[in-house]
């Protein structure tokens, strides 16, 4: 009865406990030795290395951010991509709107002002610039400029109507300095300007004179400024034809060879070379505030006006 009940755990082992007491030595030690091998069997085996603890293998690990982490830093991702982009974009729609960046006009602009250059009297044009003049009360202008073997041509050029408007020639024998740095202001001046520029001067025996200092439409300064355009981040070639060290680079070398070539008499022959800040004698300049935020001195689509 009780092989037939082997299945019900209670009866199982009070059956192996009578059992137990009726079996010869030589069966307890078989049926101890099953038993074992049973429990052998079920037992899970241990690990490879069990002188490790699991604290030490969990340190073994290595780190990872945690999901929480990654989530977090994937938005500030996006946003830093986000505003570069909305910076590029809205940088490009303001340089769009130079007429100097519309197709063909530069190119135009520039057989325009070579058409005007006089062979026997300037020379060959050696390279041809895009700068921006800053004159005495800080104004920008647009500005073309030409350096040939013996002059350097500063153009009024209107990219809208496509012509030339003023002209201004300088001969390279008669430049005396070229002064290369920052700008600088007077003390108590209202003013600032950020960026690099370069001050090409001609008579340092003529100063202006005080109408001419306080007259914001004067010409005859013995000097001329220039910096970088605005849309020399364009491309690749209006960055070269912005750049200023090159301009300064390119014109002493021309400024010399005309000096040896054809010296002027009772002037020092030479050209010399300063690094210092460059002083724009301005203090409070509305004018010139309100003009180089609008861009006034540029050729710019301006957009329809109306009411």
């Amino acid at each position: 009865m009780c092989e037939k009940h082997a299945g019900q755990i209670f009866p199982v082992s009070l059956s192996a406990r009578r059992l137990s007491v009726t079996m010869s030595e030589k069966d307890e030690e078989t049926f101890k030795s099953v038993d074992l091998e049973q429990q052998t069997e079920k037992s899970p085996e241990p690990d490879i290395n069990p002188q490790e603890s699991p604290s030490e293998t969990e340190a073994d690990k290595p780190s990872t951010p945690s999901t929480e982490a990654k989530a977090e830093s994937t938005p500030s991702t996006h946003t830093s991509a986000a505003k570069v982009k909305w910076t590029s974009s809205a940088e490009q729609f303001k340089l769009k709107r130079f007429f100097v960046l519309r197709p063909g006009t530069l190119d135009h602009g520039i057989e325009d002002v070579k058409a005007l250059v006089n062979p026997t009297e300037d020379g060959a044009v050696q390279s041809v610039w895009l700068m921006a003049e800053v004159d005495h009360w800080n104004n920008e202008k647009e500005r073309l400029v030409l350096i040939t073997e013996n002059t350097l041509l500063v153009f009024k050029y209107d990219f809208v109507m496509l012509n030339c408007e003023q002209i201004q020639k300088i001969p390279l024998n008669y430049i005396d300095r070229i002064c290369h740095g920052t700008f600088c202001f007077p003390p108590r001046s209202l003013l600032t300007r950020e960026g690099e520029g370069v001050r090409v001067f001609w008579d340092k025996l003529r100063e202006p004179s005080f109408t001419s200092r306080w007259n914001p439409f004067s010409v005859d300064y013995p000097f001329t400024t220039f910096t970088y355009h605005p849309v020399k981040s364009a491309n690749e070639e209006l960055g070269h034809l912005c750049d200023i060290q090159n301009f300064r680079e390119q014109l002493t070398s021309a400024a010399q060879k005309a000096h040896s070539k054809n010296p002027v008499p009772g002037k020092a022959n030479g050209v010399l070379l300063l690094n210092q800040p460059i002083l724009v004698e301005a203090y409070v300049g509305l004018m010139s505030v309100i003009g180089n935020q609008n861009k006034l001195g540029y050729c710019l689509a301006r957009g329809n006006i109306g009411f």
